[in-house]
């Protein structure tokens, strides 16, 4: 059974930077396509970034329009944890931020941020971005 526990998450003024941390237990992270989702209230849960976590698949990363070139995907193997670089935050990132994992190396360009296709969830860390 895979499990996928959060952590990073707080409160920063915009224009500040967090990582967020997906502790993996029960599965290699090496082999899954990992992603992080985030839900604000009263809106639709989002993907915001996906990785294909094996050489296989040439670990390549997909990221949601709204955070291409400020959030990074990225995996260590050693640690069996993916993380998520969150630099030049904006109020409008404010959410809670999910990791999810499905039992795929390939997340697919098209399917990458279809929350339903993942099995795992972690219980989510809440990241608040003040004006």
């Amino acid at each position: 059974q895979v499990q996928l526990v959060e952590s990073g998450g707080g409160s920063v003024q915009a224009g500040g930077s967090l990582r967020l941390s997906c502790a993996v237990s029960g599965y290699r992270s090496s082999s899954l396509c990992m992603a992080w989702f985030r839900q604000a209230p009263g809106k639709e849960r989002e993907g915001v970034a996906a990785l294909n976590t094996t050489a296989f698949t040439m670990y390549v990363a997909y990221y949601a329009d709204s955070v291409k070139g400020r959030f990074t995907i990225s995996q260590d193997n050693a640690k069996n944890s993916v993380y998520l670089q969150m630099n030049s935050l904006k109020p409008e990132d404010t959410a809670m931020y999910y990791c999810a994992a499905k039992r795929t190396n390939d997340c697919y360009s098209g399917s990458w941020s279809l929350g339903f296709s993942y099995a795992y969830w972690g219980q989510g860390t809440q990241v608040t971005v003040s004006s």
